[in-house]
């Protein structure tokens, strides 16, 4: 993706500590090697997956999977922000649990910080309307530094940042033993799927946005490139952070260049100016997290769901709940699931059109759509709008026998129009057989027309072609009943 910034994340973070912190026994230096040997084994995971291209994995995030997803991870996000920007000390957990805490503990509000992360706050607004594409976001981290270190803002309670580590750690493998394997790889497998997950929502969200194409394979070669250097680096699991990519794009960035210049800039900080950042205010941070994803929560995309399909509705719904209940990974995962089950469920009950002749031609249309299509006296004929395959093929053949038996005449003919089946799967031929027969017994001829090449072999080599009134590439509905109507005038 050319916006999604590669990072530390909140999830991965909160993660691995509560992973790690009994595994380590309390030792700095161990819980750190633990860290980066997770980073490492996470990277060949997502290595491996990208060999076997495992990418496709990702197309089951749907577009309402993604809308409640970023609406949820926006509100989460102002949930962890909100009490930095009223100077208090935020709560631990999920959605509700933070906000709970923050509005409960309103009354601890420290007004010089509030004041402070609502003047950042207008900056930002005024920036986003007026200079659009400039790092305006930049300028007011800059200004926050310069006043908290020339102002004291610290005596007023304003919190910050505090110190920064300064020089860069030493480059290596982590010192660890292999019995520590075993116990890292369930860890590192949870991290690998919520760095892929939250990633590939993200570079799928800036996609859209941005009118590029999305490589969900390629991705994952970069989460395996970056999480191997994190632990040659000693530092622990990355993946696309959200509100780090929010800001990265609010500010500007078009390619992945400003990554790489993120990284440099990065370095130098550390190397020679990383003490500057201890008077960065956090009320002025959380502003800018703040500003970056209030473009996320899509109260129009949820209208146009509510009004245009309401089960694509309750998908993103359920995402959203899922990641302000169960976080990031879980919430992309049950607005998965949710829409996988629903498509199956379409899938398991096709439409079967029920068609009539389009006066004066020789081709024929739905009559739920066109009532004023012709009928047929004494022939039926019906379309299935899918491949047939197991767990649908009863249904259709239900819909046909159901539509037969109502008619107040039986018919003499009915035709099956297999154009717009593109599989039909060995249970499916079977079935089809199988509703032949039933129609043949009760004296109803059976036709089936204008099957595709691969159906034709498959009804074929199933032996069931016969029942089927023969098929062949060349007969249409047209022809059957022209067929079935001079052989009628044949038997007056």
């Amino acid at each position: 993706s050319r916006h999604t910034a590669v990072t530390v994340t909140s999830a991965i973070s909160v993660l691995v500590g509560a992973s790690l912190g009994d595994l380590a026994g309390g030792d700095a230096s161990r819980f750190w090697a633990l860290a980066s040997c997770t980073a490492l084994i996470v990277g060949a995971l997502a290595f491996i997956a990208w060999l076997a291209k495992a990418g496709v994995i990702v197309n089951f995030i749907s577009e309402s999977v993604l809308v409640g997803f970023k609406c949820g991870i926006a509100l989460f996000i102002a949930s962890t922000q909100l009490p930095k920007l009223f100077g208090f000390k935020g709560s631990h957990g999920d959605f509700w649990e933070r906000s709970g805490y923050f509005f409960s503990h309103l009354r601890e509000t420290n007004e010089a910080s509030l004041l402070l992360g609502l003047c950042a706050l207008a900056v930002l607004l005024l920036g986003k309307r007026f200079l659009k594409n400039k790092p305006v976001a930049l300028f007011v981290v800059i200004a926050g530094i310069l006043a908290a270190a020339s102002m004291d803002l610290g005596k007023l309670g304003v919190k910050l940042l505090g110190e920064v580590p300064q020089g860069m750690p030493p480059f290596g493998l982590p010192a660890i033993h292999a019995s520590d394997l075993n116990d890292l790889l369930p860890l590192a497998l949870a991290c690998f799927l919520l760095g892929a997950v939250e990633s590939a929502a993200i570079g799928r969200m800036f996609a859209v946005k941005h009118g590029y194409r999305f490589d969900a394979n390629q991705e994952l070669l970069g989460i395996a490139g970056a999480n191997v250097m994190a632990g040659l680096g000693h530092g622990f699991p990355v993946s696309g952070g959200m509100s780090q990519s929010l800001v990265n794009e609010s500010g500007g960035a078009r390619t992945p260049l400003s990554g790489f210049i993120a990284a440099l800039l990065m370095l130098l900080i550390v190397l020679f100016v990383s003490g500057a950042l201890r008077y960065l205010p956090q009320p002025v941070l959380a502003a800018v997290v703040l500003m970056a994803v209030t473009g996320l929560f899509k109260v129009t995309a949820l209208k146009h769901f509510w009004r245009a399909d309401r089960e694509e509705f309750v998908v993103a719904i359920a995402a959203l709940l899922g990641v302000l209940s169960s976080g990031l990974l879980r919430g992309v995962l049950i607005g998965a699931i949710i829409s996988l089950v629903q498509l199956l469920r379409r899938a398991s009950r096709p439409h079967v059109a029920f068609l009539g002749r389009i006066p004066g031609t020789r081709r024929f249309s739905d009559r739920a759509r066109h009532p004023d299509n012709e009928l047929i006296h004494g022939v039926l004929i019906f379309r299935p709008e899918s491949g047939l395959v197991y767990f649908n093929v009863d249904n259709v053949c239900d819909s046909i026998l159901s539509r037969v038996r109502a008619e107040p005449t039986p018919p003499k003919l009915v035709v099956l129009d297999l154009s717009a089946a593109p599989r039909v799967d060995l249970q499916s031929a079977h079935a089809l057989g199988g509703m032949a027969d039933e129609l043949t017994a009760k004296g109803i001829q059976f036709q089936a027309v204008e099957p595709r090449s691969s159906v034709r072999d498959r009804l074929r080599n199933e032996g069931v072609d016969g029942k089927l009134g023969g098929v062949n590439r060349f007969t249409s509905v047209a022809d059957a009943i022209k067929h079935f109507q001079k052989n009628a005038d044949q038997r007056r």
